[in-house]
């Protein structure tokens, strides 16, 4: 499950543009593609995807935009897409957010990770998806309580989002020990259970896959765009040259 961050790279041309990017995701052996809407206060983002918002925000990327780039990509892809969004936005977009995810139905979206709006504060917006009919998936992280996150799944639709790791996104030298937090998730949901956070290479994503459903990957994805854009290389190329990379883990 790839994370590409909505207009990044910026290359001279300007924003990169989605559809050629999803479409060679999907040709790499991508399923669902996470696509981040850059926000100006990214939430757990390590350097690499702060820096790609950042840019992406300096060159003009707007939510607005990020939908009709998708509503046009949805006519070349059969990818699942997921919106990493900032439940600032949605509120900012319209009222509480309940509209937000209509925007996201009609844009092409299937879901949102909504990664900063507490449990206690997420009703409004479980109720506001299911009549949108999305999903939306919260978060558990390896310092949830069991009872907590018993609550957080029993809350979400589609996937769990499982954090690998405590601490910021970022590149990690080893694979995550995620055995014992599926285990127990397992007895809580029987919804898919998706690990993100510090997985990069084939070999983390194989061991993840051992246990979970999908493996994240993030910044190492970023990065790699990032790097092909700047060395002049064609950036769909690089997506999916490296999902297939990626993908090598499960064979």
């Amino acid at each position: 499950m790839p994370f590409v961050c909505a207009g990044h790279p910026v290359q001279a041309g300007g924003p990169a543009p989605l559809a050629p990017v999803l479409q060679a995701l999907e040709r790499g052996g991508a399923s669902v593609v996470e696509i981040g809407i850059p926000f100006s206060d990214p939430i757990a983002d390590g350097a690499v995807i702060a820096a790609a918002m950042h840019d992406a925000l300096v060159a003009g990327v707007t939510p607005a935009g990020i939908f009709e780039q998708v509503r046009a990509a949805r006519e070349t892809t059969r990818l699942g897409l997921v919106a990493m969004v900032s439940v600032s936005i949605a509120q900012r977009l319209t009222g509480r957010g309940g509209g937000f995810f209509a925007m996201l139905r009609d844009a092409g979206f299937d879901g949102a990770i909504v990664p900063d709006v507490p449990l206690e504060e997420s009703e409004p917006l479980v109720k506001a998806a299911a009549d949108a009919g999305v999903t939306l998936s919260l978060l558990v992280s390896p310092s949830t309580t069991p009872e907590r996150a018993e609550k957080i799944v029993k809350s979400c639709t589609g996937f769990v989002y499982v954090l690998a790791r405590a601490g910021l996104t970022g590149e990690q030298s080893d694979a995550p020990d995620v055995a014992r937090m599926i285990t127990r998730l397992r007895q809580m949901t029987a919804l898919p259970l998706a690990v993100g956070f510090g997985i990069s290479t084939p070999e983390h994503v194989r061991e993840v896959v051992k246990h979970a459903d999908a493996a994240i990957v993030g910044s190492a994805m970023v990065r790699r765009l990032d790097a092909a854009a700047k060395a002049g290389q064609d950036v769909p190329a690089a997506a999916e040259a490296f999902t297939r990379e990626l993908a090598g883990g499960l064979g």
